[in-house]
């Protein structure tokens, strides 16, 4: 917007303080609606087809599970997506007549964009948010051998056989692709065929934390206090955390902030150990990374990994790994701390290093927000349009 290169935003649901869908919100089930805050500057430009979000909300709230479950579902995530998908191919000949040139989509929300683009000679910028599903297949599928006890929680295999089809097919008709991560480019190496040019541009970071920080010296007897936040899957690393810390109980506080991705005994046998916080608001996981002292996240595939930046933000450092936005943000032992995706030791020995020398939790966290500094959202926005507006 601020470059003045958007003609129009559609989204399934917008809100905006003291409208109907703001309302809304304020009923018990429909709490989530008012996550969907956007800015009030958009609202000139935004679009929205809310009533299937608004079911799919609902319908998950209270317990209607049949209509959420299958991917054909009336209120699946799935359907909504495909619902919005259609309304913005619908549009496109007349935003053509207005002088619009490229279309800029998500993944699963490309498809039939893509196609009534091409046909009307009109851009497909294409956003792959996460890395591509043959690769996650590829390495989730050694996460299910390597811990056959939390196979139910690697949900990624669900998709069915249309679905990733489309998914290859929004790749194809892209003229341009964008990631937020190097680790997310790599996956692509794995599309059979040839793809369009790809552009690595990382998300940026939130406003860093004004308030003084404080940082445990973890002297007299003290604990370290290490941060989880995140779905409760396999996907995100979760046994190999719970594995590293074994036997660090004496010497270590770990607070688990996520939802579960699916039942899983040995899941609730760890969650047990630990402090577990299904979920909170997002001022308060804020607030909570600012009193840990690590936040640590060990996916083994993520496309960026948005808690990594915003634990930055607020001065408190993060071991992460290869497989997420860490190689892109973090200088092992600077402001953070890099381990190879799925080693337990890995994750451990940075773990120890940390309680030999609690000193490094200061030093990192202090370099963490001068690179959060660095990298406001304002700087991925420009570079972001710089690369649109030197489209051919």
């Amino acid at each position: 917007m601020e470059a003045n290169l958007l003609a129009e935003f559609h989204v399934s649901l917008a809100v905006f303080p003291g409208s109907m869908i703001d309302h809304l919100g304020g009923i018990k089930y429909l709490s989530e609606i008012r996550r969907r805050h956007y800015d009030p500057l958009l609202k000139p430009y935004i679009k929205t087809w809310p009533w299937l979000e608004i079911g799919r909300q609902l319908a998950t709230k209270t317990g209607l599970t049949n209509l959420v479950k299958k991917e054909t579902s009336i209120f699946n995530n799935n359907s909504v997506n495909v619902n919005l998908d259609k309304h913005v191919a619908a549009g496109l000949k007349l935003a053509k007549e207005k002088g619009i040139n490229a279309v800029y989509c998500f993944e699963d929300v490309a498809s039939f964009s893509f196609r009534k683009a091409k046909s009307l000679g009109i851009k497909c910028l294409y956003e792959l948010p996460i890395g591509y599903w043959r690769a996650m297949h590829r390495l989730l599928q050694i996460e299910k051998e390597r811990w056959p006890a939390w196979a139910s929680t690697l949900t990624g295999f669900n998709d069915s056989d249309a679905k990733l089809a489309r998914k290859d097919e929004e790749l194809l008709l892209a003229d341009h692709i964008f990631v937020a991560s190097s680790f997310t480019a790599l996956t692509l190496k794995e599309f059979p065929g040839k793809l369009a040019a790809v552009h690595v541009i990382p998300y940026g970071f939130p406003p860093v934390n004004k308030t003084d920080r404080t940082y445990s010296a973890l002297n007299k007897g003290a604990s370290l206090k290490l941060l989880f936040v995140g779905g409760l899957s396999q996907r995100k690393g979760i046994a190999d955390l719970f594995a590293a810390v074994k036997g660090l109980e004496h010497k270590i506080e770990l607070t688990i902030v996520g939802q579960k991705a699916a039942e899983c005994r040995v899941l609730d046998e760890e969650l047990a150990k630990h402090r577990w916080l299904p979920s909170l608001p997002h001022h308060s996981i804020l607030t909570l990374m600012r009193q840990s002292d690590v936040l640590v996240f060990p996916s083994l595939f993520e496309g960026f990994g948005l808690v990594i930046t915003e634990a930055m933000s607020q001065g408190t450092p993060v071991i992460t790994t290869d497989r997420t936005a860490g190689p892109d943000l973090i200088t092992h032992g600077k402001n953070g701390w890099l381990t190879e995706a799925g080693s337990t030791a890995g994750l451990r020995e940075a773990i120890e290093e940390i309680l030999s020398k609690p000193s490094l939790i200061s030093d990192n966290g202090k370099e963490a927000i001068i690179t959060a500094r660095q990298r406001p959202w304002k700087i991925y926005g420009q570079q972001l349009a710089t690369v649109i507006e030197n489209i051919k």
